[in-house]
């Protein structure tokens, strides 16, 4: 049974309400501060992740692979399309142009990706379920109650209703990864991990607006982690 998701559900729940309740009176200098510490905050479990590497060349390749294959597959920039299709349907009639609504719905589109599509909850979910350790998804709780905080403060009481479907997603990888368990070993369990911790740092950095990864495209390479770990750890160690 897991318990991450559920955790990481009711933190986004329990935020955005809080901050509905709080609306404008967070102070702006809390905002402007606090996102630097999610991202110094995810940099920190990436680095922890990444020292768990068995096998370096393993860890490097998956992640110039899986970048690539993202690159050429336009992952960051099919998600981009979506969000402005997502903009034009629940735009109503006259209010595409308005400023205000248009920055409403940019930046509750953008909160739903963070929350349900980020590198962290992704991999955190697959870990999981592969593992039974609940504390990526725990960790990112965190993260996720004071972000929903601060952006329910200015987008009201509907942040709350995004931990419905960032539940739904993190069940169904948290599930489907639970069926690989039985074909791994220390060794691919301990690349997969690193690599997912190459990505929590990029999504730190990204964060911390030091370097703009494209941190979507990336996410191919969880998925060839454990195949190039089995056949280096089969032809080569």
């Amino acid at each position: 049974m897991v318990v991450g998701p559920f955790i990481n559900a009711s933190a986004v729940l329990l935020g955005g309400v809080l901050g509905a309740l709080l609306s404008q009176r967070l102070p702006e200098r809390i905002r402007s501060s606090m996102p630097s510490i999610f991202g110094l905050a995810s940099m920190g479990i990436g680095i922890l992740l990444v020292i768990k590497c068995a096998n370096l060349p393993v860890m490097v390749l998956a992640t110039l692979l899986g970048a690539l294959i993202g690159e050429f597959c336009f992952l960051e920039k099919g998600i981009n399309k979506a969000v402005g299709k997502a903009k034009t349907l629940i735009s109503r009639p006259g209010q595409s142009k308005s400023g205000a609504h248009e920055s409403y719905i940019q930046s509750f589109v953008a909160i739903i990706i963070l929350f349900c599509a980020s590198g962290t909850g992704i991999f955190g979910a697959m870990q999981e379920g592969m593992t039974g350790d609940p504390s990526i998804l725990i960790a990112k709780a965190f993260l996720d109650f004071f972000t929903a905080t601060i952006f329910a403060t200015s987008l009201g009481i509907a942040v709350a209703a995004i931990c419905v479907p960032m539940l739904l997603i993190q069940l169904a990888l948290a599930a489907c990864a639970g069926l690989i368990l039985p074909l791994t070993t220390p060794a691919m369990m301990a690349d997969f991990t690193a690599v997912g911790g190459l990505l929590l740092l990029a999504t730190g950095l990204r964060i911390c607006g030091i370097k703009m990864f494209a941190v979507v495209n990336m996410l191919p390479a969880l998925a060839l982690a454990m195949p190039l770990s089995l056949l280096w750890s089969r032809f080569f160690a």
